[in-house]
């Protein structure tokens, strides 16, 4: 019975080991490689079947699973889409979706376009109505009947009493010069212009003559009307002629300062009607016209101020108010034009790109394309060049469009003027005549190469300075005789550059310097191999879109992993597989 039981649990155990290698295996299909020679399940397949992420197309594996970025499902490369104009990025339904990439159409602009733009600024008073009101004689203050900052004041109205040692002794005089009226009357009136001058009534002078009686004090008046600013003196303090006693303004009349920067100067014209509203009066909205504009940009806010003059009725404004206006100005770029939303402008330091949808494509494909705007329109820009009537620009998801397309090595926000495929394939081939004993004396030369990049890979210059007159030696082994006709003159090219360019990573102790040469090296370098081949081995073309200031370079490895001479540890594994030789 016990043996029974024995054997009911081994075929139990055998039945669920079959069931699980039928859940993990049962799906895929195992290829064998025996020597050279592929057995593969699929009969007519000729190449293993890469699988890529739709939305990053680093992502390179051999059997299909999930993106380990993102968790989408990874379909064959061929299937992800490849163009040979690295202009256009091609991607697949999926991805679109889930980059919810957005396109409108470009439309034209209107003759009535305007540009809103919004400033901020405060109320300062009209320096043409803001004067002093001085002492006209010299004296102490004797009284003060305005003391406070702000206080109203009207036309003639006494403001203070000064006690005059000076005005004594010219009223004095006045009396003296009265005596001798008959004989010398120009001496009496030359008193009495002299006590005008101190801003003395004729009635007071008369009174003063009548009377015979000296007035010790003088009323001081108000010159004209305004708000006191500020008041400069107190009681008993000793003025001179023409001591400021307050400053006044007249606040029916004000200015408002707005502050407009550099880019919106050009579109601010006098005349232009500004509107504004300040905080202390938020349900009102006020406006004006622009009556002046600062000629000179203040260097700590690169502003210049742009002035519109207001009546203050009922005195609601106040100096030094905040406030918050808009002028609804005409760009003075011509209007009529072609117009594209703002959200579809990725900005690269001086250029500005957009990308187009291609109209009738197979797949989802957008056009990189770098544009020249013209003055922002509201919530759009006005392009000059680059776009034509009826396109579909990208509004939404651009820059995922942006990050494919430099991991693809193709032209991007970063990674411009790459070359077309049609243009990388110029290189001439001379495989089919080139000698066995050529690719293998430069396949010698490709490993000293690689020598030299794991130098740089890890940021030695000295290794890289002692690797350098290996790969010379490599290349002056290599027997130029072996090649005839065009094939040994391209080589010859070649040799002058590779020769030339070592030469400097040996001669440097600077890193910097031997890597921009090794840029140089590997563009030659990788000519060779394309040309004449190898005897043993496979290459890849690995391409680094952040070198040399975003410029992109290229360098050779023997391992599809990315390991970046160019930069290092600093950014050891930035780069994305291109080609393989």
């Amino acid at each position: 019975m016990k043996n029974w039981k024995v054997i009911v649990l081994v075929l139990a155990a055998a039945f669920a080991g079959l069931a699980a290698g039928y859940v993990f295996f049962g799906k895929t299909q195992p290829v064998a490689n025996h020597e050279g020679h592929n057995h593969d399940v699929a009969a007519g397949e000729k190449k293993e079947t890469i699988w890529t992420c739709s939305m990053h197309p680093q992502i390179r594996q051999n059997e299909p699973g999930q993106c380990p970025i993102c968790g989408m499902d990874l379909i064959p490369l061929d299937e992800a889409g490849t163009s040979d104009n690295p202009l256009v990025m091609q991607m697949t339904e999926d991805a679109v979706k889930l980059a919810n990439i957005q396109t409108m159409e470009v439309g034209a602009g209107t003759g009535a376009a305007s540009k809103t733009i919004f400033l901020t600024g405060r109320i300062e008073a009209d320096e043409r109505h803001v004067a002093s009101q001085v002492s006209h004689l010299p004296g102490r203050i004797e009284q003060l009947f305005v003391t406070f900052t702000g206080e109203s004041v009207r036309k003639g109205q006494k403001l203070a009493t000064i006690y005059s040692p000076a005005l004594i002794s010219a009223q004095k005089e006045l009396l003296e010069a009265r005596k001798w009226a008959d004989s010398q009357p120009q001496l009496l009136e030359a008193v009495r212009n002299k006590l005008r001058y101190w801003k003395l009534t004729d009635a007071t002078i008369q009174e003063v003559e009548k009377s015979g009686k000296i007035q010790e004090t003088l009323p001081v008046y108000a010159d004209r009307s305004g708000v006191v600013l500020k008041r400069r003196v107190a009681v008993g303090d000793y003025v001179k002629e023409g001591s400021v006693l307050f400053d006044l303004a007249d606040l029916n009349q004000l200015w408002v300062l707005f502050d407009a920067y550099e880019e919106d100067l050009a579109n601010i014209r006098i005349g232009d009607k500004v509107s504004y509203t300040v905080a202390a009066i938020p349900d009102k909205t006020f406006s004006g016209t622009v009556s002046f504009i600062d000629p000179v940009v203040n260097p700590q806010t690169r502003a210049a101020s742009v002035r519109a003059d207001v009546r203050n009725v009922g005195g609601m404004l106040k100096p030094d108010m905040f406030v918050k206006g808009t002028i609804e100005a005409r760009p003075r770029t011509a209007q009529k034009g072609l117009m594209v939303p703002k959200t579809a402008v990725l900005w690269t330091g001086p250029r500005s790109v957009v990308y187009v949808q291609v109209p009738d494509a197979d797949v989802p494909s957008y056009e990189y394309r770098e544009i020249k705007l013209g003055d922002a329109v509201g919530d759009k820009y006005l392009v000059l060049e680059g776009l034509n009537a009826g396109e579909r620009v990208v509004v939404n998801g651009q820059f995922v469009i942006d990050a494919a397309a430099q991991l693809n090595n193709m032209n991007s926000m970063m990674n411009r003027n790459v070359k077309t495929v049609a243009e990388e394939q110029k290189v001439p081939d001379y495989r089919a005549e080139t000698p066995a004993d050529f690719k293998k004396q430069l396949g010698e030369v490709v490993q000293a190469y690689l020598a030299l990049e794991q130098a740089l890979v890890g940021s030695d210059p000295a290794a890289a300075k002692k690797a350098a007159p290996q790969l010379l030696s490599a290349l002056g082994s290599v027997k130029m005789e072996l090649l005839k006709g065009d094939a040994h003159m391209y080589w010859m090219e070649q040799l002058k550059a590779l020769k030339a360019h070592t030469g400097n990573i040996a001669e440097s102790d600077d890193l910097e310097e031997q890597r921009k040469q090794f840029g140089f090296l590997s563009m030659a370098l990788t000519n060779a191999v394309k040309a004449f081949g190898i005897q043993n081995g496979q290459l890849y073309v690995i391409h680094c879109p952040m070198a040399f200031d975003n410029q992109g370079a290229d360098w050779l490895s023997a391992e599809r992993k990315v390991q970046n001479p160019y930069f290092g540890d600093a950014m050891l594994t930035c780069g994305v597989v291109k080609d393989s030789l």
